[in-house]
Order: C-alpha cells, then structure tokens, then sequence
C-alpha cells in the first residue's frame, strides 16, 4: 500500500509543474501589453515601465516563471494588483466558502441520489424506475442558473423561507450560515443528484445479477439486507470515481452559481479577477484549483485501494 502510494505521489510532481507552467503562460496570452491591460491606456510610460518592473515582465519568459516558482514554493503567490493585498490569503479566504458549499452540495446530492438510484434499479421497467429516470433526466437538463432563479424566486421571494444571497460565517451565526448555504447547496445538489442517480441504477443492476446475490437470496437473507449490506457496498467503487470528479469540479468554484447567489467563492474570485485584470490572482485561483483536482484524483486513488486490494497490486 506504501509502495502504491508513493508512487501516484511520484506521478503528480510532473502533471502540478505542467500545470503550473500552463497558468502562468496564460497572462501572456492576452493580446496586446497585459500591463496596459491593467493599468489603462491612460497609464504613462513610468507607470507602466514601474508596473512591468514589479511584476518582472521586463524578464525573459522562462527567468519570470523560475523566479514566480519559487516564490510558490516558499507560499508567495504575490499581491494583487487590485487594492495590493497578498494573493494567497484572498484565494485561501476564498476557498473556504467554496469547501462548505462543495461539501453541502455532495452531501445533498447523496442523500438523493443513492436512495433513488436503488430503488430504481430495484423496480427496473417499473413506474417507480421510469419516474426517475425522469425526474434524473430534467435534473441533468436544467441549468443550474435557471434552477438558481426559480429557487429564488419560489423559496426566498415568494415564500420567503431562505435568503436570496450572500454569505454568512459559520462561526458568527451557524443558523444563517445554513440558511444562506440552502438554497445554493440544492442548486447544485439537484444536478449532481442525476448524474449520480444514473451510475448508482445502472451499477446496482449490474450488481443485482450477481451470483453471490443469488446465493444471499438462497439462503433466505431478508431482501432489504441482501440490496443494503451486500448489492450496495460493490457499487462504491464506481461511485468513488464520480463523487471525486464532481467534488474537484465544486471546490474548483462553480462560477454560475456562486455569481448567482452572490457566495464569495473561488469561481467568483476568478470572474472578479478577470474582469478587474487582476493577473496575479488569476494565476493562483487556476493553479490552486488544479492543484485541487489532482490531489482529489489522488485521494480517489487511495480510496480505490482501500475498497479493491487487487487495484493496489496490479
């Protein structure tokens, strides 16, 4: 297990330099002078020539990310060109409310998805299995911005259970932090749902089949034990694989929706850096969140280990 560990860390060093060598040649991809850019066609010489200076722009490329690099390394992600703040504690304040929500969200999701998707798959063909495959299928259709509005519409405007916007910490106030996360948290949930809903049905049919399922049902095993204790546990590992992926899709900032509900999270630190030209804290938000996504690819790994022995040793 050690060994196996060790070595998909190994193959994450060459796949976070590439990554950080791609976010860091995007500043130099906008047309034209991203330091004009920044600063307006207003901007003198000696502004810009300062600017350029500042952010080491008047370096040769590969001396600029060396040197940008390093100062990662070492947890330096510079400061913002926007009110001069240091970039790392806007993108890890940031990710904060990204997490809760990311993890309320999946948590929703779960709770929606894995219930339905047995049920489903136990009553193939059946009503119970055609009604939600529909109710799957709208999930996946509607977008999220859509779903977003008439949530707020329908739960905040017109029965005014939860608040339309914003963010509250859970510290100051933990009933309004949930309050604030609800309406958000089921947005996304309810996409999530579907797609997870699918893969739990179509592995819990495949599972259904089996022969030690059979052999359970033989040896007269009650029907709600023989689905729950043993047909589900050999769905985990295709789900594992979904749940990472949809988890390094949320804590890298689901952008419509953070924008929709106005929740400070990296997905709208990103848009509020793109349009202000914030380059610095563009660069850290696409590094950070990649570096996420790897590091769950990881942990899906590890995960996949601990449920199948046979993954480890091949």
């Amino acid at each position: 297990m050690t060994r196996y560990i060790a070595y998909r860390v190994l193959a994450l060093v060459p796949i976070l330099l590439g990554t950080s060598f791609v976010s860091f040649g995007l500043i130099h991809l906008v047309p034209g002078d991203p330091v004009v850019a920044m600063l307006g066609l207003e901007a003198d010489a000696q502004s810009i020539a300062a600017l350029r200076a500042k952010l080491a722009l008047d370096e040769p490329f590969l001396l600029q990310y060396v040197a940008w690099l390093s100062n990662i390394a070492i947890g330096d992600f510079g400061r913002s060109i926007q009110g001069e703040r240091p970039v790392a504690a806007l993108v890890f304040t940031a990710l904060v409310p990204s997490a809760q929500l990311a993890l309320a969200a999946l948590a929703v999701s779960l709770l929606i998805a894995i219930p339905t998707g047995v049920v489903a798959a136990r009553h193939r063909n059946g009503p119970k299995d055609l009604a939600a495959s529909f109710v799957a299928l709208c999930g996946l259709s509607l977008p999220s911005f859509w779903l977003g509005v008439l949530l707020i519409l329908g739960l905040s405007v017109h029965v005014p259970l939860f608040p339309s916007s914003g963010y509250v910490p859970p510290l100051a106030d933990p009933l309004g932090h949930l309050r604030h996360l609800a309406l958000p948290a089921l947005t996304l949930g309810a996409a999530l749902a579907a797609a997870t809903m699918r893969m739990t049905r179509a592995t819990m049919i495949e599972v259904l089949r089996a022969d030690y399922i059979r052999t359970a049902r033989a040896k007269g095993l009650p029907e709600r034990e023989v689905v729950w204790r043993h047909a589900l546990r050999n769905t985990t590992i295709p789900l594992v694989t979904l749940v990472g992926i949809q988890l390094g899709q949320l804590l890298g900032g689901v952008v419509v929706t953070e924008t929709v509900f106005a929740w400070p999270g990296i997905g709208k630190l990103t848009v509020d850096a793109i349009f202000a030209r914030d380059y610095p804290v563009v660069q850290a938000t696409i590094l950070v969140t990649a570096a996420l996504f790897v590091l769950l690819n990881l942990a899906t790994d590890i995960a996949y280990a601990m449920l199948d022995p046979r993954i480890r040793l091949s």
